[in-house]
C-alpha cells in the first residue's frame, strides 16, 4: 500500500486505481495549440516559461504589461512568436532555456509558499536551497501550518497544467480535527458542503481513526483554504492538516522537511496527466 498504517486508504479498493487514471484532458484544438511550429517558431508565454520565470499565464501578465522585449523591442502581443535564437528579455535581463528540473518537498509547519516574502518569513525556498543551480518555483501553494507535499520546478508549462481546474488533479489529506466528526457532518460533506466560491465537489472522504477525529479527504479543486473551510463552516477547528498525496505521488521517499528530484517514471506520468 502506498500508505502507512495511520495514512491507509478510506476504502480498501478505492484508491488503489493507477495514479492519473480517468482524468479529463483538454480539447482536441487545445491539444493542437501544444504542437511545435513546423518554421520552428514558439509562442512568446512558452519561451518565458521554459526559462524557469514563471508559469504561462504569468508570462501572459508580463508580456501584457510590457515587461518584455523580443531583440529591444517591447512586446505586448499575446501570441507573438519568437525564434529559439532571439533575444528575449524580462526586465533588462536575457532569458535562456534551463533544463527542467522537479523536485518534490515534503513541506514541514511553519513556512511560507513564496519564493519571496517581503517580511522576511521563512519560505519553502529556504527548505530546497542548493538544490539545483535553475530557478524553481512551486506549483500551487500550501499554507504556513499545513504539511505535506509541494512540487517544485521551472517547467512553466507543467506548472500550468497541473494547477488548471480543468485537469482535476487529484490531492489526498489528512486532517486531524478538535473533536469528533459526527456521522450527519460526514454525510454534509460527502454530499458537498456550500462556500462562497459553491458546493465543494468531494471526491472521497472517511473516518480513518477509532477517535473519529482523523479524516480522509480526496479533492480535485484548489479553491484557497478549501480543506480547512469545510470543516470551519460546521463547527470544526483543524489542529493539523497534511497533504499525503498529490497528483498520484505520495510520501514514501520523503520524510517530513526533506526533499527530492523526481523520477523520470514520475516526470512521464506527470506529463501525461489527463
Amino acid at each position: 500500500s502506498r500508505f502507512s498504517r495511520d495514512e491507509r486508504p478510506f476504502r480498501k479498493n478505492e484508491f488503489a486505481k493507477k495514479p492519473f487514471s480517468e482524468k479529463r484532458g483538454r480539447s482536441k484544438d487545445a491539444r493542437n495549440a501544444e504542437r511545435p511550429d513546423s518554421s520552428g517558431l514558439i509562442r512568446l508565454n512558452k519561451y518565458i516559461s521554459n526559462s524557469g520565470v514563471c508559469s504561462r499565464r504569468e508570462a501572459d501578465e508580463l508580456i501584457k504589461i510590457g515587461l518584455v522585449t523580443v531583440n529591444g523591442q517591447v512586446v505586448t502581443e499575446m501570441g507573438h512568436k519568437v525564434k529559439p535564437t532571439d533575444d528575449v528579455r524580462y526586465e533588462g535581463r536575457r532569458l535562456h532555456r534551463e533544463k527542467p528540473v522537479y523536485i518534490l518537498l515534503n513541506k514541514p509547519k511553519g513556512f511560507i509558499t513564496t519564493t519571496d516574502d517581503p517580511q522576511e518569513r521563512r519560505t519553502v525556498m529556504s527548505l530546497i536551497a542548493g538544490a539545483c543551480s535553475e530557478r524553481v518555483y512551486p506549483v500551487g501553494r500550501l499554507d504556513r501550518n499545513t504539511t505535506g507535499l509541494l512540487l517544485f520546478t521551472n517547467d512553466g508549462e507543467l506548472a500550468d497544467k497541473l494547477t488548471h481546474p480543468s485537469y482535476n488533479i487529484k490531492k489526498i489529506y489528512k486532517v486531524e480535527l478538535d473533536k469528533p466528526l459526527t456521522k450527519n457532518d460526514l454525510t454534509k460533506i460527502t454530499e458537498g458542503v456550500t462556500l462562497e466560491e459553491g458546493v465543494v465537489p468531494i471526491d472521497d472522504v472517511a473516518i480513518v481513526s477509532e477517535d473519529k477525529k482523523t479524516i480522509g479527504i480526496e479533492l480535485h479543486i484548489g479553491w484557497n483554504r478549501v480543506v480547512r473551510r469545510i470543516f470551519e463552516t460546521l463547527g470544526y477547528d483543524v489542529v493539523k492538516l497534511d497533504r499525503s498525496v498529490y497528483a498520484g505521488l505520495d510520501k514514501k521517499d520523503t520524510p517530513r522537511g526533506k526533499w527530492r528530484f523526481l523520477k523520470p517514471e514520475e516526470i512521464v506520468h506527470l506529463k501525461h496527466y489527463k
